[in-house]
């Protein structure tokens, strides 16, 4: 499209209204233009109540129904009417008319459409000749159009916004000055339209900032204020959202059964994983609570959030159990990996893989033996989520497992709250300025060395 002449002149492609200013009325820009015909005290004072309101906080409809209003005194036009256009469904709106329900047509169809689809005013002095206008909307409201004014709405960065129509003169059709007049007010009216979306967009944004803040608020909640005090034990867990909330949870707490354990990693990050895992975490809390054994908490939660979960959400899971008095970790691991297992004595990790599909794929009838893990003095049990392993560097080079191998070898004789510090640590300092793209979990399960 080839760029607008200021003024508001018709240019290839179309009127550019947004453009158009008064005060341009008396300069030499203007001297091609027809002149519009004389304004009697009272339309200019509507014409300038109209600016001073447009400039002042308003609703959407309240202000197109002040521009509607201004634009039938100053046309002395019968009627007057305002279509949005929705680019999603590529269709146009009818928002502000007199007697007319609320409609929508395609973008292209009959006059208003095509004002729209061509960017231009359209003047038609008598509608029942024109070809693109429809004589149904005249037999339902039992109204007779005769002649008509559709106006592209376009806003200062060149985007259609609507089209603004005033129907039927007082006397005649509508002259070029009449076209002039009607430019200014669609100008002001673009503007504003797109000022109060803009003030919509930033309520909303606000609304959902709040109930961000009120989701994660619930998810931390369900969380463990402080970590549980088991003697011969070193505890620790911590989660860093990538977003305000996130698709991870984790779990410390002394059971009738023993030591749960858990970590939760629901696909994506936002509300809906967060819930998801929220979910979950509350579930197994309360089967466990009800005296359920590892395996019948495990597949009865799965069972339960596949029937409620949507298709495409699942949960990657770690559910354990831990006898401090044998040392041994009992687990169901539902898609999640690896599980290491830092060996104090060889000073090597062992690797668990998952003993089961995700939580929520589908519904399990029966469930494989727990794997059975014993803990000896200096052993750490380490549970990562994908946060930390697959967190990449501005070069795409990944942490990655041996990492963290190194970081629990070097530093197992540090309290978990070193390590798990150390491992964010290193973390940040390999990503060298990356984003985190995914959320953090990490639980650290330690059996004293002096136990």
């Amino acid at each position: 499209m080839a760029s607008g002449t200021r003024g508001g002149a018709v240019r290839q492609g179309g009127f550019e209204p947004a453009r158009f200013t008064p005060a341009l009325l008396h300069s030499g820009a203007m001297s091609a233009l027809p002149s519009p015909r004389g304004l009697s005290v009272p339309d200019m004072e509507v014409i300038l109540a109209v600016t001073s309101k447009l400039a002042a906080p308003f609703n959407l409809t309240t202000m197109l129904s002040e521009v509607v209003d201004a634009a039938k005194q100053v046309l002395h036009a019968d009627r007057g009417s305002v279509w949005l256009y929705d680019p999603v469904a590529d269709e146009l709106v009818l928002e502000i008319a007199t007697g007319i329900a609320r409609v929508r047509v395609a973008a292209g169809a009959g006059i208003v459409g095509a004002c729209a689809h061509d960017r231009r005013i359209i003047n038609v002095p008598d509608c029942y000749a024109d070809v693109r206008f429809n004589p149904e909307v005249d037999r339902a409201s039992g109204y007779r159009t005769l002649c008509m004014l559709a106006l592209p709405l376009i806003d200062h960065k060149d985007v259609l916004v609507g089209v603004m129509q005033v129907l039927n003169k007082d006397e005649g059709a509508f002259d070029a000055g009449d076209e002039m007049l009607a430019k200014a007010l669609a100008a002001q009216c673009a503007v504003a339209l797109q000022r109060v979306r803009m003030t919509e967009a930033l309520i909303e944004g606000e609304k959902m900032r709040q109930e961000l803040e009120m989701a994660r608020a619930v998810q931390m909640s369900t969380l463990p204020s402080v970590m549980p005090a088991l003697p011969g034990y070193d505890l620790y867990g911590t989660t860093r959202p990538a977003s305000q909330t996130g698709g991870d949870t984790f779990d410390l707490a002394l059971l009738p059964q023993g030591l749960l354990t858990v970590l939760g990693d629901a696909t994506g990050h936002g509300i809906a994983p967060a819930l998801s895992v929220t979910q979950m975490h509350a579930m197994l809390r309360m089967a466990f609570r009800l005296g359920a054994d590892l395996e019948t908490a495990f597949m009865q939660v799965n069972n339960q959030l596949a029937a409620t979960l949507a298709d495409d959400r699942f949960i990657t899971a770690f559910i354990g159990l831990l006898d401090s008095a044998t040392h041994r970790m009992r687990f169901h691991s539902g898609g999640q990996a690896p599980i290491l297992h830092f060996q104090a004595a060889t000073r090597v990790c062992a690797r668990y893989n998952p003993t089961s599909f995700p939580l929520a794929a589908m519904p399990i009838a029966a469930m494989r033996p727990a794997v059975s893990v014993e803990l000896l003095p200096g052993d750490i049990l380490a549970l990562l989520s994908d946060g930390i392993y697959e967190y990449h560097d501005r070069h795409n080079q990944l942490f990655g497992e041996d990492r963290v191998e190194a970081i629990l070898r070097n530093h197992h004789e540090s309290t978990m709250a070193e390590v798990s510090s150390r491992l964010l640590g290193e973390v940040e300092a390999f990503a060298q300025g990356a984003p985190q793209e995914d959320d953090i979990t990490i639980v650290l399960v330690k059996r004293e060395a002096g136990a």
